[in-house]
Parts: C-alpha cells; structure tokens; sequence
C-alpha cells in the first residue's frame, strides 16, 4: 500500500496535491471531512471555528488521534491500495498513521505573503482582514495541547517537504519523486 498523508500550513497548496494525487488514482481521505460529518451531525454550520472546536471536541472525547484512526478505518474498509490523507493537523494523528505500512508524509509550505493571497482569492479568510490578523489567527490556532491543532509541530515530522510558492505544474513535478508506480 501507498498512503501519503498531506499536512501544512492554511494555504499551502494541501488541496491542490491531494488532486493531483487524485488524478493518478490515489483513494481521497480528509481528516477535515470527518470533523464536517461530525459539525453536520450536531446541528453546526461548517464556519473555520465551528470545524476547529468540532475537532477539538473530538479529541478531546476520543483521543488525540481519533481523526486518523477514523480514515484507516475507512480506507481499510474500501480496501484501495493508494491513499491519500489530506488535513493531517495533529501530531498524534501522524502516530496513528505511522501504524498504516506504506505511510509517507509530505509537508507543503509556502511563504506567509503567498499563503494569504491564495486564501483571499478562495474566499477562505474569515476574520483576518490583512496580512497580520491573518498571522495572528494562524499562531493562535497553532497549539500545545494534544487535543488541538499543531501544524507548525506537523511539519516537524514531514518526511519530504515541498516549498510550493509557484504554480500548479510545479507543485505536481515537486510530488511526482514520492509516487511508486
């Protein structure tokens, strides 16, 4: 099995390398997408801090590794044998992981400047209005606690890790070294 698991900073390019993994036939599994169901189930709109406090909570009740534990169970259930997991935001969930032989993550990365437009562009800046709230909300959801994000300490554990402040295409050459055929 081939399981690459994705974990980066908010607008990294995450989303746009678990596509192109999608279109050379990897499975897709997002640990974001778990936190959603659960939102969804309590009744929660699906805004940035409902999704955090969700995840959180799901920590919290379950264990710091709940979400990853989830997705293999997933995956295992639909029985693929090329995965990637996208939203790896915990250190404890890259544990989980490491369980899965054929485990492999990439951290993505790009300049603070970079990562901003791109979420304006997208629409996905909630309360940040500008480069420095943008900054701040990023540190203060980064924490300590096992029971919360942690994608500065994530990257950390990054056993291949990709700069990605150009285009598409070069985000895909810089993936393409990691894929076994």
């Amino acid at each position: 099995m081939q399981l690459i698991g994705l974990t980066g900073l908010n607008a990294s390019g995450k989303g746009t390398a678990a596509d192109y993994l999608k279109s050379c036939g990897f499975a897709y599994y997002s640990l974001s997408d778990i936190v959603r169901d659960y939102a969804t189930e309590k009744g929660l709109d699906h805004s940035r801090e409902n999704l955090i406090r969700c995840g959180n909570e799901l920590r919290e009740k379950f264990g710091p590794g709940v979400l990853a534990a989830k997705a293999i169970e997933k995956l295992k259930k639909d029985g693929r044998d090329k995965a990637v997991i996208d939203s790896i935001r915990n250190t404890f969930e890259i544990a989980e992981l490491k369980k899965t032989p054929g485990f492999f993550l990439i951290g993505i990365d790009a300049p603070v400047e970079v990562r901003f437009e791109r979420a304006k562009k997208r629409g996905r800046v909630g309360f940040e209005t500008n480069l420095k709230d943008f900054i701040e909300i990023e540190q203060r959801e980064n924490s300590a606690d096992p029971n919360k994000q942690q994608l500065f300490e994530c990257l950390k554990f990054a056993q291949a890790r990709i700069q990605n402040s150009g285009s598409i295409e070069e985000l895909k050459e810089k993936i393409k070294p990691y894929l076994i055929s």
